[in-house]
């Protein structure tokens, strides 16, 4: 029997390129048009049918991102956290996270990665069918040298990774979301600081692809991949979110919701949380939710 999943949110770092706006708030409960950031990785997530997660953060931050999300019970879900003294690369964050992620297989998402789309669900709930190995997404780019790039061959598999190259091999870059067996924390034991004193996500996808068990999945054209890196990024995804939400009038990355239909929690249990909620154009739209159920 395969081992169950686990989902590993990093909400970390200084949020310096968000600076002022993080002086005294984790970049990662900025408002993304209507909801904090962190809403749109956890959502990713739980469209994949996770319910059970570590958020990793710095010490300072913990208490805002426990003040926002709870243990998770409201949702159908569990929340545990772990504390990052200092930032020390992507694949830390299974060492952080070890003593909660032992015996599990993980599903890693960077807390800025914002994705949405026709067909998202579908890929997602394939990648957790995975027993063994890993699975990466790739993501085509116009200028992929500012990303993880993989290469791929004819057929579809992976050949080559690389970190930020000058000359890409490829335009397929790699989103910061990632799908591992329980070997993961292992090779992230194993790790050794790059030239940056940080330790990859990229190596350890290197050590999956020199085992020939790295998975690539495509994201097709109807799914957009956007962060909130940079003042400029966050404004962005802030008016992406926007007009998606005023188009259609359904809300983008909205838990309540999102734990009902994968059936997280019941019909009741999604009336107590409207009426728990403050009168507002978000509690207009889960009363809505809840008329037309």
């Amino acid at each position: 029997m395969a081992a169950p999943w686990k989902g590993l949110i990093l909400a970390g770092g200084t949020g310096s390129r968000l600076y002022p706006l993080t002086h005294a708030v984790n970049k990662h409960l900025l408002p993304v048009y209507d909801k904090p950031m962190i809403y749109y990785p956890l959502s990713t997530l739980m469209l994949a049918g996770l319910r059970d997660f570590v958020i990793v953060s710095n010490p300072e931050s913990l208490p805002q991102l426990q003040k926002v999300l709870g243990d998770g019970s409201q949702w159908g879900l569990t929340f545990a956290y772990a504390s990052q003294s200092r930032p020390g690369g992507i694949a830390e964050g299974f060492r952080v996270a070890a003593h909660e992620l032992e015996g599990h297989r993980v599903a890693l998402i960077l807390g800025d990665n914002i994705f949405y789309g026709d067909g998202l669900s579908k890929r997602l709930q394939e990648a957790v069918t995975l027993e063994k190995g890993a699975t990466i997404f790739g993501y085509e780019v116009a200028d992929p040298s500012s990303f993880g790039v993989v290469e791929v061959d004819d057929k579809g598999r992976a050949v080559s990774l690389e970190e930020k190259p000058k000359k890409p091999k490829s335009n397929q870059a790699v989103p910061g979301l990632y799908f591992y067996d329980e070997d993961v924390l292992s090779l992230a034991w194993d790790l050794k600081p790059s030239t940056r004193g940080e330790l990859e996500i990229t190596d350890i996808n290197r050590a999956y692809l020199k085992r020939g068990d790295l998975n690539v999945m495509h994201i097709g054209r109807g799914v957009a991949w956007l962060d909130g890196g940079t003042h400029a990024d966050l404004f962005e995804a802030s008016q992406f979110i926007k007009v998606v939400e005023e188009r259609t009038g359904l809300k983008v990355a909205c838990p309540e919701e999102i734990a009902y239909r994968m059936k997280f929690i019941d019909r009741k249990q999604l009336s107590e949380l409207v009426d728990e909620s403050p009168k507002t154009e978000y509690q207009h739209y889960l009363k809505r939710l809840l008329k037309g159920l």
